[in-house]
């Protein structure tokens, strides 16, 4: 048996706020874990969903695979493909001990589990996990009843503490910064690419760890966002962007549009009716709301000047959804009964397609509070315009 890193206590070194808060989600998934029987949560993390290892550990690993086995009692065991991830996960003292996780050969997986020896083991992202992994846990807890724990860690993370609040609040920042970039270069004859290069480099320069971003621009041709290509903008284009940066593992969104020039008729209204949906689903926001009564606000603006067939999934996505250690958590979307608790963060975005000015994105990031929301950046909402042009 190799362990890479001799075991030390979880929390060792930490600061004091760092170490409540790792004492605080101790707590909330032991509690969810006794409500469920659960002796073992497993999370398990590929590249591109790694917001419940952070959760565990406050480190994104860079291994094409990580893991963290969280038992009842006692500390958690941090594993990743990657042999340097295993320093940072010890290092930044939230768990003790790190494991590689050898994708042909998981057996130090099997070691951990069969001396905790579980009778019921919940796994977050279940469905996620390849056959080699779950063939080596049913090895290691024979007769031990296996099931998801997705919902125990995404509920775990849905309300947000003052610590990560304050994470979020930085993040909130960057939007901001990266909004007056994007503003900033238009001009006609700029490729979308150089746009996006732009925004990118501010946001690193303040410290991003990474940018989720979508960008569209055209008139009314428009019918939703991709990647940056090399069109050249346009006099009278509007441009439009999802900007998503993370700082310290925690992702903000802003939305907005903005013309190349001054904005026409169409462009106008249509920014009218789309504030109209954010004003309106901004309203309602109260601890207990549910994410389903948030888009019917949203969504009744459109329907009742006609432009309903396009909050379907015809034209359009959601109506927002939440944001933590995912950019992209529970969805703003009617049917979607979740509760909404006072410090739970989403943002407000009904962004869609309409005849009026093609697809158009504007929302703010909001916090539940007590009696009502807080809203999290400081832009304004507007449909911006670059001035006049030749």
């Amino acid at each position: 048996m190799t362990i890479d890193h001799a075991p030390a206590p979880a929390g060792a070194g930490l600061s004091p706020e760092d170490l409540a808060e790792l004492q605080l989600r101790h707590r909330k998934i032991r509690d969810a874990m006794a409500e469920q029987g659960l002796d073992v949560v497993l999370a398990y993390g590929p590249a591109w969903r790694r917001e419940n290892i952070r959760y565990f550990t406050d480190v994104t690993p860079a291994g094409s695979a990580a893991l963290v086995v969280f038992p009842a009692e006692g500390d958690a065991v941090a594993f990743s493909t990657r042999p340097s991830d295993l320093a940072a996960f010890t290092a930044q003292g939230w768990v003790g001990e790190a494991r590689r996780l050898d994708p042909a050969n998981p057996a130090e997986l099997g070691v951990v589990l069969k001396e905790l020896a579980p009778r019921r083991i919940g796994i977050a992202h279940h469905e996620l996990v390849p056959l080699v992994l779950m063939e080596t846990i049913r090895a290691a807890a024979p007769g031990a009843e296996v099931g998801s724990a997705t919902k125990l860690l995404d509920t775990a993370r849905l309300v947000k503490s003052e610590w990560e609040l304050a994470r979020m609040r930085r993040s909130a920042v960057v939007c901001a910064a990266g909004w007056e970039a994007f503003v900033d270069v238009l001009e006609p004859g700029l490729p979308e690419y150089r746009i996006v290069a732009e925004v990118e480099a501010r946001l690193k320069n303040l410290g991003a760890e990474d940018n989720f971003m979508l960008i569209a621009s055209g008139r009314d041709e428009v019918r939703g966002m991709t990647p940056p290509g090399d069109r050249l903008l346009e006099a009278g284009d509007m441009v439009r962007t999802e900007l998503t940066p993370k700082m310290d593992g925690y992702w903000l969104q802003i939305c907005r549009s903005a013309v190349v020039g001054k904005a026409d008729d169409g462009q106008r209204k249509s920014f009218d009716l789309f504030n109209e949906a954010v004003e309106a689903g901004i309203s309602v926001v109260r601890p207990g709301i549910t994410a389903h009564e948030v888009a019917v606000a949203e969504n009744d603006v459109f329907r009742k000047y006609g432009y309903g067939e396009y909050c379907s999934s015809n034209y359009t996505r959601v109506r927002g959804h939440g944001h933590g250690l995912h950019l992209d958590e529970t969805p703003i979307i009617e049917g979607n009964h979740t509760v909404l608790p006072e410090n739970s963060v989403f943002i407000i975005h009904p962004n869609t397609y309409t005849p009026l000015a093609g697809y158009h994105v504007l929302g703010d990031p909001v916090r539940v509070t007590a009696d009502g929301c807080e809203v999290l950046i400081t832009t304004e909402r507007k449909l911006f315009e670059t001035g006049d042009v030749a």
